[in-house]
């Protein structure tokens, strides 16, 4: 069988495990990479690297033009948010990744919600999108203490501020909701949700969807969800795909609000939703309702999704540019998952940066991914954001965070990481709390 030819863009540990599933493709996979730095588990795997900005047109456009691939995926928001796929395409170079238009999804907060309100699909909280001060102050003080203030745009996972927990009464709210006005002349400010948030992450061809196992991420930086947003520290996925604290009926509405986001994408763009579309729910006392989409994987979520697919991922890319998914079998073992990060010290406001780590030997049943480390001719160094993944795999949760936790041991220098995820102690808590809500 002859070999397919693939453009990654990305160098995360998403990116990394990425590379990994199109390396298992019976195709006989030939990676080509574009990356903002040097990621030592992905550069194994390819065929040809170029480090370069993930957003510079130019250099793609000018990599992709010689290589030629057979397709491209793209692995974070902002590559999508600057048009890269659309880029790509006028080479008649296709993507298992959404056109910019539709990428909206996750760059522009407003455009989401304004999206469900049109087509009527449930899901939305009590929201408002601003464009002046014009009725912000009112809009607070009908919200009370419980809001949530949106920077419209992409910020990493750390634009959202809600009250109690980043913000503290209507004044720190209004003061942060100016600051967003005044950065990109849009705030979406809404009420805030009561209940617990999981991942449901589809593969969409434009008209047909296919759910991934649901998984938990934990944004918190510290133990016991305290501490300041970051990207995600981690992340678990139940054997029967499902999590201990939610219904089937729970994740069938997420599934639904998926499905129904999608058919009303192309009918409020004429373009079709091609690649990842992930769905960040939260159950409520009142049912699910949506916190926000994401135009792509999820990074840990990937991790643990991946780790479990049994189809072949190339196929499934295929699938997804060809408007034929419907035709492909996608599967995934029903085992649980935790997956861990390493990150520098500091991390997220203040990282440490530039300091040499050492991986020493990762246990069997462990998996590892490199996120934001440069490899170097005398070995690792911290690059200043969440440095590697470790991912356990088992039967039951609890195996799985054994496994994970054994691993993060492994790695020697100014790092840390969160014990608590995938425990037994933090997710019964979780199941108490739905049980009271309930």
């Amino acid at each position: 069988m002859s070999g397919k030819k693939v453009l990654l863009i990305g160098n995360g540990a998403r990116e990394h495990i990425m590379a990994e599933a199109l390396k298992k493709s019976r195709h006989h996979v030939e990676l080509y990479v574009v990356g903002g730095a040097m990621n030592p588990g992905i550069k194994a795997l390819a065929e040809e690297y170029l480090v370069a900005d993930v957003c510079d047109k130019d250099a793609i456009a000018e990599f992709a033009s010689r290589v030629r691939p057979d397709f491209a995926v793209v692995g974070p928001e902002a590559p999508i948010e600057a048009g890269i796929v659309d880029m790509l395409l006028e080479l008649e170079i296709h993507s298992a990744s959404p056109l910019q238009t539709v990428g909206r999804l996750e760059s522009s907060k407003s455009y989401t919600r304004d999206l469900l309100e049109k087509f009527q699909i449930p899901g939305n909280p009590d929201f408002k999108v601003f464009y002046n001060e014009e009725g912000l102050e009112d809009f607070f003080l009908e919200l009370g203490d419980d809001y949530v203030v949106k920077a419209d745009g992409l910020k990493g996972g750390k634009g959202v501020k809600v009250s109690g927990d980043h913000l503290n009464g209507m004044e720190e709210g209004l003061a942060y909701a100016r600051e967003c006005l005044k950065d990109s002349g849009r705030v979406v400010v809404e009420e805030k949700l009561i209940g617990q948030e999981f991942s449901l992450m589809s593969f969409c061809d434009g008209t047909y969807a296919v759910d991934m196992p649901v998984v938990q991420d934990h944004k918190r930086a510290y133990e016991g969800d305290e501490g300041p947003n970051t990207g995600g520290m981690g992340t678990y996925s139940d054997a029967n795909h499902l999590l201990p604290f939610l219904t089937l009926h729970e994740v069938n509405e997420a599934s639904d609000m998926n499905k129904k986001v999608l058919k009303a994408l192309f009918e409020d763009t004429g373009v079709y939703y091609k690649g990842v579309m992930y769905g960040g729910f939260i159950a409520t006392a009142k049912g699910v309702r949506l916190i926000e989409y994401n135009a792509r994987l999820g990074d840990p979520e990937a991790m643990n999704v991946l780790s479990l697919l049994r189809s072949d991922f190339v196929d499934i890319c295929e699938g997804i540019i060809n408007k034929t998914l419907d035709q492909v079998t996608v599967e995934f073992e029903k085992k649980a998952t935790v997956c861990k990060y390493v990150v520098p010290e500091g991390y997220p406001d203040k990282p440490v940066k530039g300091e040499k780590i050492e991986v020493g030997e990762i246990p069997e049943g462990v998996h590892a991914y490199y996120a934001s480390v440069d490899q170097r001719d005398d070995g690792l160094y911290l690059s200043g954001s969440r440095a590697i993944a470790f991912v356990g795999v088992a039967d039951t949760i609890e195996e799985a965070e054994r496994l994970a936790q054994s691993a993060v041991g492994s790695v020697k220098g100014p790092v840390f990481h969160r014990k608590d995820i995938g425990t037994k102690e933090l997710i019964d808590k979780k199941v108490e709390m739905m049980k009271g809500l309930r």
